[in-house]
């Protein structure tokens, strides 16, 4: 049986890397998948992709960081399917490569508004029709960045961090209502915001020294776990942040 049969899941960020392939991942387990981004022309393709196999699926264009998308995307969420089971808050942007003495206000604004604001914000829309439900379950992409220091990534690293303080207040707030939270904590995928890392062995491969299981994970891999905290099969976990890094944060 498919493990998400039956479940209505919202993805943000589900136009590209891993949002894609959780959106991709859920449809096959027999999910109906709602995907969110800014970028109407990778929407169609995601969508267009999982029609081909099948799957059910629709695109709500917009922004994270307007609270008018936030609500627009959970109402037409629940006009078409009824319901809404699962909300995967990827969303998010990278801030890499400067110190915090090189940061301006403006930079710290926008990814904190992304990464963090924008999780409040679909959040905030989710839970009145998760409690109305009395169940739900939220997973929350955040980074190894929020558990190591890693050089010059001080704004991203601080919104993960709170990312993940969020998510475990979340979990306690309404565990009784039946709703679980919980945080993936991803290292260096292979994804298009790292695409030019990985272009560039002379900054990757010192990155590779610091991981056990030497090569950069597969956006397909987050999805497997993002899978299992989002289904049945995970009814008893919640307030946990989950590492999936090859071995990175041992050392």
């Amino acid at each position: 049986m498919s493990r998400l049969a039956g479940k209505v899941a919202l993805v943000t960020g589900g136009n590209a890397g891993i949002g894609e392939a959780i959106a991709k991942r859920f449809a096959g387990e027999g999910a109906s998948v709602v995907i969110t981004g800014r970028r109407q022309a990778e929407l169609d393709r995601v969508i267009q992709d999982i029609e081909r196999q099948n799957g059910k699926a629709f695109a709500v264009a917009g922004s994270v960081t307007d609270e008018r998308h936030a609500q627009a995307a959970v109402g037409e969420v629940v006009r078409r399917f009824g319901a809404l089971d699962i909300l995967i808050n990827n969303a998010g942007v990278g801030e890499f490569g400067r110190r915090l003495h090189e940061l301006d206000d403006e930079t710290w604004a926008r990814v904190l508004d992304i990464n963090l604001t924008g999780v409040f914000r679909m959040t905030r829309a989710a839970i009145p029709e998760m409690l109305k439900q009395g169940r739900g379950s939220i997973v929350n992409i955040s980074s190894i960045a929020s558990l190591v220091g890693i050089p010059c990534l001080s704004v991203y690293a601080a919104s993960k961090g709170a990312l993940d303080a969020l998510t475990r207040s979340v979990a306690i707030d309404y565990a009784k209502d039946g709703i679980r939270c919980n945080a993936v904590n991803p290292g260096l995928i292979a994804t298009p915001m790292a695409a030019p890392l990985m272009a560039n062995p002379e900054q990757l491969d010192p990155i590779l020294n610091h991981y056990p299981i030497r090569r950069p994970g597969k956006p397909e891999e987050v999805a497997n776990m993002v899978l299992y905290l989002a289904s049945d099969e995970a009814a008893w976990v919640t307030g946990g942040s989950y590492p999936i890094d090859g071995g990175m944060t041992v050392w």
